[in-house]
């Protein structure tokens, strides 16, 4: 599996590992804080928080905004039916479990060096109902039965960036197929100045959903910026109240847009296809400074 290695940090028990995957280097940082708390880096790109104690514990800024996804996804602790599109370190899935018990889910992840890696290091509650699948997103996604989901959670990237085959209209329409009734899609984005591919991405969501929210920083918003956006989509109305509550009181406030605001956001973009999708841009270096801080 190419070099590994273990880093004692000071005098705690926890270990820093490295480990090379197919995606890069990972790495799991112990948090100082918690001491059954983790952060995964690959390639110094931070991309999940787990605290094994508290499951239920969201570090990440993006993941706490797609929790609230999930919390209003259904009436409190009802089961859900859940679709991950990208894996990290599972930390959504274990999320859903904790707060959300007799959940049935699923997590399609292509790195299967890292998803061996996170079942030895980070394990899986045993009773939890999530299964594991080792492949494409889309690829995934297409063995999913119709009607299957009551939440769909696309988180892909690639060397920081999000797979142009995970960004059109074609891919929407396998996500849309793959909905129960009333299921919500949500999307973790990232863009920067002049926020092109978010606008993009908009717009191709408001092609195939009926209700189409977002939700990020002020400053990403204003292309001041690069960061995450959260797309929370559906075939109903959403329970826009309750997101933008949340959302404003976060420990980093976000900003919620929605209806005409939202499409005029867009400035005009047309939807992507996959004969037009390009992946999303890569971050800058400066993005992933401090990455090892768990927010």
């Amino acid at each position: 599996m190419g070099r590994s290695r273990n880093t004692r940090r000071g005098t705690a028990a926890a270990e820093a590992v490295a480990e090379d995957v197919d995606g890069g280097l990972a790495q799991l940082i112990p948090d100082r804080d918690r001491p059954r708390a983790w952060t995964l880096l690959i390639d110094g790109a931070p991309q999940s928080h787990v605290d094994l104690d508290d499951p239920a514990h969201l570090s990440f800024e993006y993941q706490r905004r797609l929790g609230h996804v999930i919390d209003l996804a259904a009436p409190p602790g009802r089961p859900l039916r859940a679709l991950h599109l990208g894996g990290g370190a599972f930390t959504l899935a274990r999320y859903v479990a904790a707060t959300r018990p007799r959940s049935t889910q699923q997590v399609v992840e292509r790195d299967a060096a890292l998803v061996q890696l996170v079942r030895r290091a980070l394990p899986l509650d045993q009773g939890a109902r999530i299964r594991v699948r080792t492949a494409d997103a889309r690829e995934g996604l297409a063995k999913v039965p119709d009607g299957w989901a009551d939440l769909v959670v696309a988180d892909v990237f690639s060397g920081a960036r999000t797979p142009a085959h995970l960004t059109s209209t074609e891919f929407l329409d396998e996500v849309r197929r793959t909905l129960a009734p009333g299921g919500l899609y949500a999307a973790n984005l990232a863009d920067g100045p002049p926020l092109a591919h978010l606008r993009g991405q908009i717009a191709t969501a408001a092609a195939r959903f009926t209700d189409l929210a977002l939700i990020a920083d002020a400053p990403v918003l204003r292309g001041k910026r690069f960061g995450n956006a959260i797309l929370v989509a559906a075939d109903r109305t959403l329970p826009l109240a309750d997101l933008t509550r949340r959302a404003a009181s976060d420990p980093h406030p976000g900003r919620l847009e929605h209806g005409r605001p939202l499409i005029d956001f867009t400035g005009g973009a047309t939807p992507v296809t996959d004969a037009t999708a390009t992946a999303s841009p890569a971050p800058p270096a400066s993005v992933f400074r401090d990455a090892r801080s768990t927010g």
